[in-house]
């Protein structure tokens, strides 16, 4: 949760001819600014609609760090900051927050213990003159349980009584919040949808899908009238009997309106899709990611479905291999060649309808660490490892894929682990922050950065062209940005071409801005 430890290592790899070149990119540093809360995690960040913008900070304090409060920040379109906002208040779970028509609204969820519940709770406030109200969106009867939010990608836990989810859709118009309890003989599964405007748009009773089934929503996208949800996410099955080669859940697409429902399933001899994503090409929908081979969580290429919006029914499939030419760009030489835990970071349509997208190799690792008194504290780990970045065709055939080599490891704040990513005229950017300086190149193929000894970070941009050419380039040294970029949480602004991001370490912090020629 809190920043403690990054430790990078980054391996470049391609053959395609890979160089430093120079990128068509400038940068502005706001100034530094002093700030009380050395420990926080940055929330949200956006524009403020009156050409700034709008940070939101969980800050934590005491001998033994808690939760506190939030601190919401103002700058201008200058990169000054011209306002902080102190909302004391602790004792909720934090699930998103975005800005919405001049209003910021905080979402949260609650264990109501006098009442046995649970509840969704947002806070809304104005920016000109804050003044929060708090509003209840939902309640649902249920014991207590732990970490009732779903985000452990691998591993959902449905014995534990009730679990929920909270996923918007990829311009932030909406979201749905899906609550599954389960009591005794009640097993009841329910789907909410909001528009961004906080107004409800309806409700779905999902609990006779569940009687074979338990589902683990993953990503969603709506109709243009917020009155259909297209949610894709894993359904595992209940009591069926599974043979070795089995896996125990299949990815489903599931259309709700407030008075119907259907499913659509991604089933083949021999392929396992995993990591699906839906998207709309026009009036086309379409869902893309991975595909194995076999039933564990690794990857052999790149999946494709083009669906009916109003049956569901499968137009076209592909499944596109990744070619050798990809293994080998990714391991080398190596004779274990597996791809795992794909996690997707972003997505992009260019104008004449391909398909642009990236993900990332994510998973968690526990372990035990002695502390200063001698005792021993499980800890967990959280690695962000290689990207996988793919160009697809409208009609799903893949013009290119590749991998960038990197592996990353922190106990803390993985804000400032990861990479973001930018798509400009039919090329993709990748953003990495790192304490490496000079990269190392190795038989023509490999460039490796090192860890460093210094505290203060480079920023690196590596570049994909539009035949999947790849070139790489220290855009900002860290003798200039001495505090460390929170690089995996940018604002991106596509229509100024830029991006926006916070740096902070210990009791500085400032903005920066990097924008695009």
């Amino acid at each position: 949760m809190l920043k403690k430890q990054t430790v990078f290592l980054l391996l470049f790899l391609a053959i395609w001819g890979i160089a430093a070149q120079n990128m068509p990119v400038s940068y502005d540093f706001g100034e530094k600014y002093s700030d009380r809360y050395r420990y926080s995690n940055l929330l949200t960040l956006e524009e403020d609609g009156a050409g700034g913008y709008i940070l939101v900070r969980a800050y934590y304090q005491g001998l033994i760090l808690r939760p506190k409060g939030y601190l919401i920040e103002r700058y201008n379109d200058k990169l000054e900051l011209m306002e902080e906002y102190n909302y004391k208040l602790k004792g909720l779970d934090f699930v998103d927050g975005f800005f919405k028509n001049g209003q910021l609204n905080l979402l949260f969820l609650n264990y109501n213990y006098n009442n046995g519940q649970y509840e969704y709770w947002v806070h809304t406030s104005p920016i000109i003159a804050f003044n929060f109200k708090a509003k209840k969106l939902l309640s649902i009867a249920s014991e207590e349980v732990e970490d009732p939010v779903g985000k452990n990608y691998y591993n959902r836990n449905f014995s534990r009584g009730f679990s929920t989810a909270v996923l918007f859709n990829e311009t932030k118009t909406g979201f749905i919040i899906s609550t599954h309890h389960k009591r005794g003989k009640t097993d009841k599964h329910m789907i909410h949808v909001y528009d961004t405007g906080l107004n409800k748009k309806f409700e779905h009773d999902f609990s006779n899908e569940i009687e074979e089934k338990n589902y683990a929503f993953e990503n969603v996208t709506f109709s243009q009238d917020l009155q259909t949800a297209y949610i894709v996410g894993k359904a595992y099955f209940k009591k069926k009997r599974f043979s070795v080669d089995e896996r125990k859940f299949q990815y489903e697409l599931v259309k709700v309106s407030q008075n119907a429902n259907s499913t659509q399933s991604f089933v083949d001899p021999g392929k396992y899709p995993e990591a699906l994503y839906p998207i709309w090409l026009k009036n086309r929908l379409v869902c893309v990611g991975f595909y194995a081979d076999r039933k564990d969580n690794r990857y052999n290429g790149i999946a494709y479905f083009d669906v009916n919006p109003a049956s569901l029914e499968v137009n076209s499939k592909r499944y596109n291999p990744f070619s050798e030419q990809f293994m080998e760009d990714k391991f080398g030489r190596e004779e274990e060649k597996v791809i795992k835990n794909l996690v997707f970071k972003g997505i992009e349509v260019t104008e004449n309808q391909d398909i642009l997208f990236n993900a990332e190799e994510y998973f968690v690792t526990t372990g035990l660490e002695v502390t200063g008194a001698g005792q021993r504290v499980k800890i967990e780990r959280f690695h962000h490892n290689d990207i996988v970045s793919i160009k697809l065709e409208s009609n799903g055939e893949m013009i290119w894929a590749r991998n960038i080599n990197k592996t990353e490891v922190t106990q803390g704040d993985g804000a400032y682990a990861s990479y973001s990513s930018f798509c400009k005229n039919g090329k993709t950017y990748f953003f990495i922050c790192t304490a490496a300086d000079n990269p190392q190149l190795i038989n023509n193929e490999r460039l490796i950065f090192k860890q460093g000894l210094t505290r203060n970070r480079n920023v690196f941009l590596i570049s994909l062209d539009e035949q999947g050419k790849m070139g790489y380039e220290k855009i900002i040294d860290s003798q200039e940005a001495r505090l460390p970029l929170m690089v995996s949480k940018p604002l991106k602004n596509d229509t100024d071409d830029n991006m926006l991001f916070y740096a902070k370490r210990a009791g500085k912090k400032q903005l920066v801005k990097v924008a695009f020629d």
